[in-house]
């Protein structure tokens, strides 16, 4: 079984909050962003579904940095 708190791609920390007891109850930062199902697809068929990806395997940099960018004007 894959630590929730790991990436199943890479093995770095994914910073899921739902993984973590002591946030729990927050959204994890996957909800905020886009995954191309081509990415989720490439993992292992044992490995979908089992953790977050990190942000970086996600391809997803850029959307969290335009997300906790404050909005101009």
């Amino acid at each position: 079984m894959p630590d929730p708190q790991s990436c199943p791609a890479c093995g770095a920390s994914n910073g899921c909050s739902l993984a973590d007891p002591r946030s729990a109850t927050q959204n994890c930062w996957c909800f905020s962003v886009s995954i191309d199902p081509a990415v989720l697809a490439a993992l292992p068929a044992e490995l979908r579904n089992k953790a977050c990806l990190c942000p970086r395997c996600a391809a997803v940099d850029d959307q969290l940095k335009a997300a906790q960018q404050p909005p101009i004007g």
